[in-house]
């Protein structure tokens, strides 16, 4: 069985539920899910629009960051059964989901490290930028370096 059942950009509306069943797996005793949402906030200051941009190689390099948390927690000899991930593109407001990602491993422990680190490694590894627009009217752009 293939360990990655779902790594994809979409420009509508994530489904929870839909990463959740991608990494539904008998041998599974754990499953550990990660949902970010938009704040209306950042760093003190009020947030009122968000749009993320994405590489052309964005999907391919989620694919690739979670084939290496599958080797490395296999290697470690306490394998994660099925990994899932969706981020979302385009335009967003407040409360919108961003990014779904979750991982079923034989017990809860490794379920719970193994999404913690998919959730790290795609937010520094994968290129997605975030645009937000502040309620003064200012704007920034975030890990667009």
């Amino acid at each position: 069985m293939e360990p990655i059942t779902l790594a994809a950009l979409r420009d509508r509306p994530l489904s929870v539920d839909e990463v959740i069943a991608a990494v539904q797996d008998p041998r599974a005793g754990g499953t550990a899910f990660f949902v970010g949402t938009v704040r209306d906030h950042d760093h003190g200051r009020g947030v009122t629009a968000l749009s993320y941009s994405a590489h052309p190689s964005a999907e391919g390099e989620m694919r690739r960051v979670m084939e290496k948390v599958v080797a490395d927690t296999s290697a470690d000899g306490r394998p994660v059964w099925r990994v899932a991930a969706l981020h979302r593109v385009g335009d967003l407001a407040v409360g919108d989901v961003a990014v779904v990602v979750a991982a079923a491993a034989g017990h809860r422990e490794e379920a719970f490290a193994a999404c913690r680190r998919l959730i790290d490694d795609i937010k520094a590894e994968v290129p997605i930028w975030k645009h937000q627009v502040f309620d003064d009217g200012d704007a920034e752009w975030v890990g667009a370096c």
